[in-house]
């Protein structure tokens, strides 16, 4: 065995490690920073596989490689708890070791690497059920033990850990994504029978018949480096990182549309508190952050294994995205499938060109085999039942693309802000421009709406058209000033958050906001954006320097958009919170 040891915070020296078990036999590596460990088998010259320790003195490898491992195992050896590393970071290193020389599409083959994963903690949700009881039971009984203080709602992580460690196991599923020691064909008949169960749970994301591309010793060494990685967990962050970087392989940023930070949607989604019964889109959805993160917040149910209350599916099914990438279609399918426990309303569909969507749907019979379902209902909620340009929304949420005109005159000329004061038609729009009308078009009379934009359209003298078009049809409720590094490392423009609330007198056809020519209007500058100027996130730190961790393991990004469930101190949304309550408006009343 040979270990490689370096400096904290260095994460070269695994390649010259390799070389070193090469040149000398041995079939056993550690590499480590102080921070970090990685356990490594070596099969033969070209291929490391990970594994999750080294043999102890009465074990072998073999040992090692057959042990039984269930959703507790899991639990307590999870990479990105117990090494901090990401999901990202895991993708990269294959990258560099088996899928760019692989001849596949990276793309394709991670994302049905990543969907078999979340399939097999999936079908482990009694296990995880059976946990959070018992937890709750024998939490108390080890903060006696450690004499450490206890909060039931935000209890440390070690704590738990603790808990974690003294509930039996025994009667636990075994988990099937893992490499046990068989043969490499086996495996990948194993993970190939996984992924068939789990394409056929959650339908609409992959083709019938895919199967994986990889070869068998290529699949071996994936399924080695992503078994140890709990992808459930509290937010999407650990799994949208890493579909951020893959569809971004894929030109996403094209546009200038990137995918929106997780606390900027916690952020939106506090202020826009939406409630039970209420409607939500999201027209450039993305990975389908802000709809699965209002998924949460109606059912109380975050990204975990659990099942979700029966009572609340019909609130999953009030919840809408739309995106025109079809990549990012998928991504976004496959993580509403699982927050909405099987349930979705995410679709392919261009929003800026609405007249021709029943077009393209009529003549695509795979595409209402997928989507149909979804679209029927959005055309529920259609205020002209054969027209696709006005909805009855209660809330929308999204971050369009930024970069790029609108040029097409057959689209420009379904927009009130593609004409002039003097009745002429602009030759160009800017994309997010027509976005907001046509967010606007999407909401009923005191509908509310955030939507990120470029700060130019709230200062631009250019840009006064939109910004008079927005008021005579809306309340401007906030703008919160994002921080410049927010969306680094993608683009480095800067950014506000608008919120309105649609003009309403009438509490017959929705909300009442009426129209008024003064009003107060809640302005606020993020000053610390969870990011550096490079673009990597920045954690929370204990008074010792060391990362603090949540109750679910992770880290916590260091913003001030919100108090991450009292982690942080109270910040944007919060202060907007309190000043809502005291304006009266509609969807914040003191009760």
């Amino acid at each position: 065995m040979i270990v490689e040891v370096k400096k904290p915070k260095l994460q070269d020296g695994k390649a010259q490690l390799r070389s070193y078990c090469n040149a000398t036999g041995a079939p056993i590596a550690v590499w480590t920073n102080g921070q970090q460990i990685s356990h490594y088998h070596r099969r033969d010259p070209n291929y490391f596989e990970d594994i999750t320790d080294i043999p102890n003195a009465d074990q072998t490898l073999a040992d090692i490689l057959n042990e039984r491992f269930t959703l507790k195992d899991l639990i307590l050896k999870d990479k990105l708890t117990t090494e901090h590393k990401s999901l990202k970071d895991v993708i990269l290193e294959l990258e560099d070791e088996v899928l760019a020389n692989a001849g596949v599409d990276v793309f394709e083959e991670v994302f049905k690497l990543i969907f078999t994963k979340l399939y097999d903690e999936f079908k482990s949700q009694e296990d995880k059920m059976f946990i959070n009881r018992l937890l709750r039971h024998k939490i108390n009984t080890v903060v006696q033990e450690t004499d450490q203080a206890y909060d039931v709602e935000h209890p440390d992580y070690e704590v738990l850990k603790k808990a974690v460690e003294e509930i039996p196991d025994d009667d636990f599923r075994a988990m099937e994504f893992r490499n046990t020691g068989q043969t490499d064909s086996q495996l990948k008949t194993k993970i190939q029978r996984l992924f068939d169960d789990a394409r056929d749970r959650w339908r609409g994301v992959f083709p019938e018949h895919s199967a994986f591309e990889l070869s068998d010793s290529h699949l071996s060494v994936c399924v080695s480096s992503l078994q140890d990685i709990k992808l459930f967990n509290s937010n999407l962050q650990v799994v949208d990182e890493a579909f951020e970087y893959l569809v971004s392989k894929s030109a996403k940023g094209e546009k200038g549309q990137y995918f929106t930070p997780r606390h900027v949607i916690d952020m939106c989604v506090k202020m826009l508190n939406p409630q039970p019964g209420e409607y939500m889109i999201d027209t450039a959805a993305g990975s389908c952050g802000f709809p699965v993160h209002t998924i949460f917040k109606l059912t109380g149910t975050l990204f975990t294994n659990a099942e979700i209350p029966a009572a609340d599916k019909e609130n999953v099914l009030k919840v809408f995205g739309i995106d025109f990438d079809e990549k990012t279609v998928r991504v976004a399918r496959t993580l509403n499938l699982i927050a909405g426990d099987g349930e979705t309303n995410v679709l392919h569909l261009n929003t800026l060109d609405y007249e021709r969507w029943d077009d393209s749907t009529e003549k695509n019979s795979r595409w209402g085999r997928t989507y149909g379902a979804g679209f029927d209902r959005l055309k529920a909620l259609r205020i002209e039942q054969d027209e696709n340009k006005l909805f009855g929304f209660d809330i929308l949420m999204a971050n369009p693309p930024f970069a790029g005109d609108i040029k097409e005159s057959r689209i420009l000329h379904q927009y009130n802000l593609t004409f002039k004061q003097n009745g002429k038609a602009h030759t160009k729009v800017g994309r997010d421009i027509l976005f907001i009308e046509r967010n606007l078009d999407f909401l009923k009379p005191g509908g509310r709406m955030a939507i990120v934009l470029p700060q130019g359209r709230f200062n631009n003298t250019s840009d006064k058209y939109v910004r008079e078009f927005i008021a005579e049809r809306a309340r401007i409720l906030a703008i919160v000033s994002l921080h410049g590094n927010t969306f680094k490392p993608h683009t480095g423009t800067k950014t506000s958050v608008l919120f309105v609330q649609k003009w309403n007198d009438d509490p017959s056809v929705g909300p009442l906001c009426r129209k008024v020519d003064n009003y107060a209007v809640f302005l606020a500058v993020s000053e610390k954006g969870g990011k550096d100027n490079s673009g990597d996130y920045v954690f929370l730190e204990n008074s010792d320097g060391q990362h603090k961790l949540d109750k679910n393991g992770h880290l916590i990004v260091d913003h001030d958009l919100h108090n991450h469930n009292e982690e942080l101190p109270d910040g944007i949304a919060e202060a907007f919170i309190e000043w809502a309550k005291h304006e009266e408006l509609s969807f914040w009343e003191v009760t």
